[in-house]
């Protein structure tokens, strides 16, 4: 289940995010990702297990310690950890959730529909962000074979 264009507008809406998934290694994708939404005026906080700030960012160790003004929070993990962030970010009460294409677990979908809140699944955010490089390639692809967001 892909989202629309209009969830994707609606959670970019949100000025502040939380960022699960990002590294101690500055090359890695989730990295990328936060580094481009900054460029693009996001507020950033990275949540992270053990790291205490990530790309100079302050860390919170968890979903539940990200500011209640955080509305939205961006999965970049590998499947089998997201159902069980989902869950923590739906209880948290953050309404916007962007899960990165192919991580996916196997109750995402359910989860989703169960949540009433603006899930986003099937899409890479890397393509909503004024991409450059190889990303920006990507999007031109996508756009070029009609794989984008309706």
């Amino acid at each position: 289940m892909k989202a629309n264009l209009k969830q994707i507008q609606d959670f970019l809406a949100n000025k502040k995010i939380g960022f699960v998934g990002a590294s101690r290694d500055s090359k890695k994708f989730g990295n990328q990702v936060i580094k481009q939404l900054q460029k693009l005026d996001y507020q950033i906080i990275p949540v992270h297990r053990t790291a205490s700030s990530i790309e100079e960012l302050p860390c919170v160790k968890n979903i539940q310690d990200l500011p209640n003004d955080f509305q939205a929070v961006c999965l970049v993990v590998p499947k089998q950890q997201t159902d069980v962030l989902l869950h923590e970010a739906i209880e948290k009460g953050i309404k916007n959730i962007w899960i990165q294409q192919f991580s996916e677990g196997p109750e995402t979908l359910s989860i989703a529909k169960e949540s009433g809140a603006n899930i986003i699944t099937g899409r890479c955010i890397f393509m909503y962000t004024q991409p450059d490089g190889i990303h920006k390639f990507h999007q031109s692809l996508n756009k070029l074979f009609g794989v984008h967001a309706h």
